[in-house]
C-alpha cells in the first residue's frame, strides 16, 4: 500500500504563481484554476534540502499550500521564499488555518473517501491534484469564514451604538464595512472558485467522481452557500445602517432651512419695527 500524507495551509488571500514559476525556471503562464507543483528536485533547489520522490507542494493562487508527503517544519522556509514575491506573506501566523488528510493507494479495493482519509484503487496523479485541491479550497474557505466573522463583530458594534440612541454611522465606517464583505464575496467567487470544477473531471469520470465526492465530505458548497448568505445578510444590514444615516442627515438638514426660513422672518419683523 502507497500513501501520501498532505497537510494544508492558507496563508494569503492572493499569491502570483507566474512570478514564482519564473524565479523556478517553470516556462509555464499560470491560470487561476491550475496550482503551481514543485516537485522534489524543485524543492531542494529553492530549499537545498533532499526531498524524496512522491515529496510535492501544491500553491494555489487563491493563498492555499499543500505540503504532499513534506514535513510541515519547511514551512517558514518555504514562505520566506514566497515573501521574495509577496511582500505581504506573514512568515509568523502560517498555521492558523490548516488541515490534513491522507490518499491510500490500495489495489483492487474500491472506492473510499472520508473526512480523514480517501482510499483509491490505482495511483493516478490527478488524485493527488484533486485531494490537495479541495482541502487547499476547504482551509481558504476557513479563513474567509472566520474573517466575516469579525465583520460581523464590527456590526454588532454599530447595532450596539444605535441601541444607545447614537444614530450617527459614518460614510467611511459603512463604506469600509462595505468593501470588505464585498472583497470577502469576491475572493470566494473569483479566488476559490468554489463554484469550477478541474478541468480533468470534465473529460475523466473517476476524477469527476473522486472530486465529487471529496466536495461533499469537506462540504465545499454547503459552506458557499452559508458564507453567500451571511454576506447577503450584512449586505443589508449595512444597507439599513446607511439608510438611518441618510434620513438622520436629511431631518439636519431640514432643521437647518426651517431655522433660516425663521430666522429671516424675523429679520423681516425687526425691520418692519424699526
Amino acid at each position: 500500500m502507497k500513501h501520501f500524507e498532505f497537510k494544508a495551509y492558507s496563508v494569503l488571500n492572493e499569491i502570483d504563481l507566474n512570478k514564482i514559476a519564473v524565479s523556478c525556471g517553470i516556462p509555464k503562464k499560470y491560470t487561476w484554476e491550475e496550482p503551481l507543483i514543485l516537485d522534489h528536485e524543485f524543492l531542494g533547489n529553492i530549499l537545498s534540502r533532499r526531498y524524496e520522490a512522491d515529496s510535492k507542494v501544491l500553491i494555489f493562487s487563491f493563498g492555499s499550500i499543500v505540503l504532499v508527503n513534506v514535513p510541515e517544519d519547511i514551512m517558514p522556509q518555504l514562505l520566506g521564499f514566497i515573501k521574495k514575491f509577496v511582500p505581504e506573506t506573514d512568515t509568523g501566523r502560517w498555521d492558523k488555518y490548516t488541515d490534513e488528510y491522507e490518499l491510500r493507494i490500495e489495489p483492487e479495493s474500491s472506492l473510499e473517501i472520508t473526512d480523514e482519509y480517501a482510499v483509491v484503487p490505482c495511483y493516478e496523479m490527478f488524485y493527488i491534484e484533486l485531494a490537495a485541491t479541495v482541502i487547499a479550497k476547504s482551509v481558504a474557505m476557513e479563513r474567509t469564514e472566520d474573517e466575516l466573522g469579525k465583520i460581523f463583530d464590527q456590526l454588532e458594534s454599530i447595532i450596539d451604538r444605535l441601541e444607545r440612541g447614537q444614530l450617527r454611522v459614518g460614510d467611511r465606517e459603512l463604506a469600509r464595512t462595505t468593501a470588505q464583505v464585498t472583497r470577502h464575496q469576491y475572493n470566494t467567487i473569483s479566488y476559490i472558485m468554489i463554484l469550477d470544477e478541474p478541468d480533468i473531471t470534465w473529460s475523466n469520470s473517476d476524477a469527476s467522481l473522486f472530486y465529487e465526492k471529496m466536495s461533499e465530505i469537506f462540504e465545499l458548497n454547503d459552506r458557499y452557500t452559508i458564507l453567500t448568505k451571511k454576506a447577503d445578510i450584512m449586505n443589508n444590514i449595512i444597507s439599513g445602517f446607511s439608510s438611518i444615516s441618510h434620513s438622520i442627515r436629511g431631518l439636519f438638514v431640514e432643521w437647518v432651512i426651517v431655522l433660516l426660513i425663521v430666522f429671516e422672518v424675523i429679520l423681516m419683523v425687526l425691520d418692519l419695527i424699526i
